[in-house]
């Protein structure tokens, strides 16, 4: 547990602090959120209540009719017109690319060993990898540690919030949603790079996207075109994402998603 008594500076110290500049300031900052975050707890989410059902119904419809008009075609085009190794490039590619992000959250999460070994990882792979393009890190241990911003919210003590449907992204939470906001924008590798190809890592995760639906298309179709598909999808995504964060839910509205598909 946190320590909340209060503390007292010695006048030495305070008189310290007024040499701080402004560049100080986001380094002070950032000690203070891990500090936070190491004594938040979010609150366990129980069951799926769903009180924008009526507009998430809306959007998954928008999304299937999107998937129906564009996605799919479009990713069919992708997936019979790239071989399988130059997919693969791709999304190697943008998942290095998205490195620097992992990092940064497991930074934020107060996590140093993750951040180590992902930044390794990142080196490996931009350098023998081919900026990305072969995965040769995980060949000597340095899998990658995956992490986002809506799990840095979640390690701060951020509740989920409600069930909502994001077009495009498809379900989510309120947390996770603001979460992928910010790592789609704020990929620290797109602000470091030169304008002409600062979009370039962005580029190659929706190219992967297009990837990921070719390869699994059965079952996508599956889930998006079942009479049951918007049931499916929130029940999958919240029993999945509670488990990547490693929340124990004790509900037994909580269905387990295979038993709720077979049933």
């Amino acid at each position: 547990m946190c320590d909340q008594r209060q503390v007292k500076l010695p006048k030495s110290t305070i008189a310290n602090v007024k040499i701080f500049n402004a560049k100080s300031l986001p380094a002070v900052a950032g000690i203070a959120l891990m500090s936070l975050g190491a004594c938040a707890k979010a609150p366990a989410p129980s069951g799926y209540d769903d009180p924008h059902e009526v507009k998430n119904r809306r959007t998954h419809a928008a999304n299937v009719d999107l998937d129906k008009i564009f996605v799919s075609p479009a990713s069919n085009a992708y997936g019979e017109v790239l071989p399988r190794p130059a997919r693969d490039a791709v999304e190697l590619f943008s998942d290095n690319a998205g490195l620097p992000g992992v990092v940064a959250n497991n930074i934020l999460q107060g996590n140093i060993e993750d951040a180590a070994h992902n930044a390794v990882r990142f080196l490996f792979n931009s350098t023998f990898g081919l900026l990305g393009i072969f995965d040769v890190a995980t060949d000597i241990g340095l899998e990658e540690r995956k992490s986002d911003f809506g799990e840095t919210l979640h390690v701060w003590g951020a509740p989920e919030g409600d069930y909502v449907v994001l077009p495009f992204f498809g379900p989510s939470t309120e947390r996770d949603g603001f979460g992928i906001l910010v790592d789609f924008v704020l990929n620290p590798l797109s602000l470091a790079l030169p304008t002409e190809v600062k979009h370039l890592p962005k580029a190659a995760y929706v190219l992967s996207k297009f990837g990921d639906r070719y390869a699994f298309g059965d079952t996508i179709d599956e889930f998006y075109y079942s009479e049951s598909g918007y049931e499916l999808m929130q029940l999958y995504y919240l029993d999945s994402r509670r488990y990547e964060l490693g929340i124990e839910v004790e509900d037994d509205e909580l269905e387990d998603i295979y038993d709720a598909y077979d049933g």
